[in-house]
């Protein structure tokens, strides 16, 4: 049996494309257009006009982090997430250190359209909650 080691990240949301380029700026991803096509635009103009907007993918470059795919749903967010995504920005770092950089991507992120949620923190650890652009949680960590 082999092990599987690729996999996609995927986010239900309103607008694919609005939250896709929101984590593009979080993880410093760029927007994968469909194989064939320059660009997202180009390919979204050959799809039907219902169809237009329906989903959207981003990468990393450097080819290490999991793709994320986002696609249109019908209906909105109404609870906790049971998966979410932790942005590592704190790795090896404890005490003031650790929580200098967590308070700098916050307020990174929050221009963009996140939303701080809470700090969680103890003697050892800390991470901030937030939301992306749709409400979706993830943690600074």
């Amino acid at each position: 049996m082999s092990t599987i080691r690729r996999f996609q990240v995927t986010f239900d949301c309103a607008e694919p494309e609005r939250v896709a380029r929101f984590w593009c700026e979080v993880l410093g991803y760029v927007v994968s257009p469909p194989k064939g096509f320059a660009t997202w635009d180009e390919y979204d103009r050959t799809r039907p006009p219902e169809d237009r907007g329906s989903w959207c993918a981003c990468v990393d470059p450097a080819g290490e982090g999991p793709r994320l795919f986002f696609q249109r749903v019908p209906e909105g967010k109404t609870v906790k997430n049971r998966v979410h995504l932790d942005v590592r920005v704190g790795t090896g770092l404890s005490g003031a250190e650790r929580l200098a950089a967590l308070e700098a991507e916050c307020a990174r992120l929050l221009p963009l359209g996140a939303t701080r949620v809470e700090l969680l923190a103890d003697e050892y650890d800390s991470c901030i909650v937030m939301r992306d652009v749709e409400g979706n949680e993830f943690c600074l960590d």
